[in-house]
């Protein structure tokens, strides 16, 4: 009886160990997801209902408060620039060599025709900032196991009132993702891959974003080089600089 007592006891506390709590997976996510800053130059692959096109740009990126991206190609959106300061975003277009300031409802709009909002490319906060966080089942995603969070805005400003997360239990970085609204309506789904060790963190390099609200095959967002931790001049991050 005392040796079945003892296996049970020592099973239970394995059992304890192996599995960390909702607020230490987020803590463990953040660490590979969030830095201090980073410079990275991406592809973004916007599937519509007739045809598909690619657009590249290259990010200087300041922890959540501070974002600078210029479009490379195509020709048509090459020089357009967007920046971000806090909650502030302006977008210069070379056409009309005008700057505008995105604001309210419009940070919904899509951007560039993808299945990205303005608000996705603004919120870079780090998860533990802006949601609570349960844990409420485990699930296999391509052979890897992962364990199914469920987020629940603790703040205002945010674009989406929960969440539900498939996070990688080796690695501690999102596989899927699910967006809902307050109604509890699914608004869009993402998967992540191609995960790559890149300075001591695990990191998707690819993301593919669906909008569950409109037509099409998704948007795929790839980051095809990246850079944490870097010098960034300061001047990059000023109005001025969107019309260099």
């Amino acid at each position: 009886m005392k040796s079945i007592i003892t296996a049970c006891l020592i099973f239970m506390t394995t059992q304890i160990f192996a599995q960390p709590n909702a607020n230490e997976i987020l803590d463990r996510v953040d660490k590979n997801m969030s830095s201090e800053n980073r410079v990275f130059e991406s592809s973004m692959t916007i599937h519509g209902k007739r045809n598909s096109r690619t657009i590249t740009s290259k990010t200087y990126s300041v922890g959540d408060k501070k974002s600078y991206t210029e479009y490379l190609s195509p020709a048509r959106e090459q020089g357009t620039k967007m920046l971000k300061l806090e909650d502030q975003l302006w977008i210069y277009s070379p056409s009309t060599d005008r700057t505008i300031q995105i604001s309210g409802h419009m940070l919904r709009q899509s951007v560039m025709g993808s299945d990205l909002s303005y608000e996705d490319m603004m919120d870079d906060r780090k998860l533990q900032d802006v949601y609570d966080a349960k844990v409420t089942g485990e699930e296999e995603i391509d052979g890897q196991k992962t364990w199914i969070l469920e987020l629940t805005a603790k703040v205002e400003d945010v674009a989406y009132a929960s969440r539900k997360v498939w996070i990688d239990v080796e690695r501690y970085i999102p596989l899927k993702e699910e967006l809902f609204a307050k109604s509890g309506q699914l608004l869009k789904r993402s998967t992540l891959s191609d995960v790559q060790k890149i300075e001591g963190r695990w990191f998707p390099s690819i993301v593919v974003y669906k909008d569950m609200l409109k037509q099409g095959d998704g948007t795929e967002f790839e980051i095809t080089s990246i850079k944490f931790n870097q010098k960034i001049p300061e001047y990059i991050f000023t109005k001025a600089a969107l019309k260099q």
